[in-house]
């Protein structure tokens, strides 16, 4: 049966080709892709551009396979990324795909040559004197292309409509920029942006849409500009940034209605609004080294009796801390930029060092003058109960200290009111508090208890923080962090400051080399006490390793001081290491290895002495 014999050779030779060709296409796993000769552009960008992408190194991570027609045409949108960001010369000067043994991965190698890009010789700013010579100054330093650079196309695009958003945030709402350019040498361009700025505008009528229960007034309260107002395109957004901030609406829209063929001296704007659900559950559960197992509970009612006053009740868990709160905001006081805030709580907190149970609450003045600054002005009234860690009381030696702490001896016990005022600041450039980036965040806080106010205990505290993030090389996040504090007791009375208010340090977000609240002064036989002084730090360099992986180095120090501003800088704990983190949608998945550089002597943990200079620490979110 030769006919058979043939059409059965036929048959496994296109079942054959059928596998090697789905091997080809899907089977064949990307094990790496790597470029050489990338020196001038973003080598993360170029391989975002790609439909070719290594493969997660992760077990669980994201798998690729090699598509040969798919990496021809990414061979073809190198090219075109390259010409792009202004290098004409560039391309791929070879390429290599390597099989391996078993023929399941590939490690695909490209090898590029740039050549020179076409530079940026100077940038003309032509029909800009509607603005002032500073507001000028400061769009030239501004603008995303600069002498010199390669001349890129998107950067360009971004040039032109830096320029155009200027002119529309000084109140020029039909203005148009035109972009060119011109050769001035060998691989060298003029560019000159001409602008027309039209005539001058100012606000017109408001039209509100798309309300239901929420009232006009208060979408119209959180509007930062009225009719009459100078045209800005800057208050459209900051307003539009406001209505998203009362968590009221699915979908807010603010937007100009100008046009450019009649340039009316008065601008319609209009405001459109879908509302959304004002009463909210959200729960959330967790893990972390010091807090274990956490759970939360929170129910959200964002329209409280109308006028956007917010009410919310919520109950945590944790080893550390437990309890519920509840509090009520009225979000409009006189003017959008004050609110009154209530606050009310019966909470445990489940320290290493006490424990401590609080019923009470707070009123709290705030003044939002916009996103990124605000102060508050706080009335405290709260019952506290602490008690010392039993480990305390089972050593006689300490018995003197907790006398002078205010506790008993026999039960490790102190009761009383805090009666206090207090008043915070804050600003916060950095635009992102769970991973920032970039910026610089500075919080101030002074309390004063007792004196003219009812309670227990008579003290005053003052604490500051400054934090500072930079980007360097587009790779690495160069962090900073200083906090410095003292609680002073009126008559020098340690007494006079309530236990759970004594000064800790060590752990997650702390000083890492120590467990939670190990950074301390000790008692004789090295229990930890707390003080009345603090100042810590900590330096970290950040860095993307591969895919949403990251790699921390980091230097912190600090230490603690019994008596009230008594720090000493030749005093300070130090402790270094490496840190991984993993990028979630709730902030990056932190671990943490700690190491002691100058451990602490005579230092109890858990009732014994220290036996180890490291820690490890497991959280959600930057140490700072």
């Amino acid at each position: 049966m030769p006919g058979a014999r043939i059409l059965f050779l036929f048959l496994i030779l296109a079942v054959a080709l059928c596998v090697a060709g789905c091997r080809e296409q899907g089977d064949i796993k990307i094990k790496s892709l790597t470029f050489n000769g990338v020196k001038q552009v973003d080598k993360k960008a170029l391989l975002n551009a790609l439909a070719t992408k290594q493969a997660s190194r992760l077990p669980w991570g994201h798998k690729t396979y090699f598509d040969r027609p798919a990496f021809q045409a990414d061979l073809e949108r190198i090219h075109a990324f390259y010409l792009d960001r202004g290098f004409p010369d560039a391309r791929v000067r070879s390429f290599d795909v390597q099989l391996n043994d078993t023929q399941d991965e590939v490690k695909v190698v490209v090898n590029i040559t740039e050549g020179e890009p076409v530079r940026v010789a100077s940038i003309d700013m032509k029909g800009f004197e509607s603005l002032s010579e500073a507001q000028q100054r400061s769009l030239r330093e501004s603008l995303p292309l600069q002498p010199d650079q390669p001349l890129d196309r998107q950067l360009a695009v971004a040039t032109r409509d830096r320029a155009l958003n200027v002119l529309k945030d000084e109140g020029y709402p039909y203005a148009a920029v035109a972009m060119s350019s011109e050769d001035v040498g060998p691989k060298r361009q003029r560019i000159v942006l001409a602008a027309t700025p039209g005539a001058l505008a100012h606000i017109g009528v408001i039209d509100v849409r798309g309300e239901k229960t929420v009232g006009e007034n208060v979408i119209r309260r959180q509007l930062t500009f009225k009719p009459g107002d100078r045209f800005t395109r800057k208050e459209l957004r900051e307003s539009q940034r406001k209505l998203y901030g009362l968590q009221l609406f699915e979908f807010a829209n603010i937007e100009s209605l100008e046009d450019k063929d009649v340039q009316a001296p008065e601008v319609p704007v209009r405001v459109t609004v879908a509302e959304g659900k004002h009463q909210k559950v959200n729960t959330g559960i967790g893990y972390g080294s010091e807090e274990k197992v956490r759970a939360r509970v929170r129910w959200d009612h964002l329209n409280f009796f109308g006028g956007a006053r917010q009410a919310g009740v919520e109950a945590r868990w944790s080893s550390l801390s437990r309890g519920v709160r509840m509090d009520y905001t009225e979000p409009y006081l006189l003017t959008p930029h004050f609110s009154l805030r209530f606050e009310g709580q019966a909470w445990q907190a489940r320290e290493p060092v006490y424990s401590q149970d609080t019923i009470g609450g707070r009123a709290i003045f705030k003044h939002q003058a916009n996103q990124q600054n605000f102060w508050s002005l706080s009335l405290i009234n709260e019952f506290e109960q602490s008690s010392i860690a039993n480990v305390a009381l089972q050593d006689f030696s300490v018995r003197n200290n907790l006398i002078a702490l205010g506790l008993d001896p026999r039960t490790g016990e102190t009761r009383g009111t805090v009666g206090a005022v207090a008043l915070d600041l804050s600003r916060d450039t950095t635009g992102n508090l769970l991973d920032a980036t970039h910026g610089y965040r500075v919080t101030g806080h002074v309390e004063s208890a007792g004196r003219f106010m009812w309670g227990t205990y008579n003290y005053w505290q003052a604490q500051g923080e400054g934090r500072h993030y930079v980007t360097v090389a587009k790779k690495f996040v160069v962090a900073n962090r200083l906090n410095v504090g003292s609680i002073t007791p009126q008559g020098d009375v340690d007494q006079n400051v309530p236990f759970h208010k004594r000064l800790f340090l060590g752990g997650a977000t702390s000083i890492r080399g120590w467990g939670r609240y190990e950074v301390s002064p000790l008692s004789g036989s090295g229990f930890p006490i707390g003080g009345l002084s603090m100042l810590e730090g900590a330096s970290e360099l950040r860095m993307a390793l591969w895919n949403k992986v990251g790699g921390v180095a980091f230097l912190d120090y600090g230490n603690v001081w019994a008596d009230a501003w008594s720090v000493n800088l030749g005093d300070l704990h130090y402790a270094v290491g490496p840190g991984l983190r993993y990028v979630t949608p709730i902030g990056p998945l932190r671990v943490d290895l700690g190491y002691q550089l100058n451990p602490i002597e005579g230092l109890l943990v858990n009732g014994e002495p220290e036996k180890r200079r490291w820690r490890v620490h497991f959280s959600i979110g930057q140490a700072f």
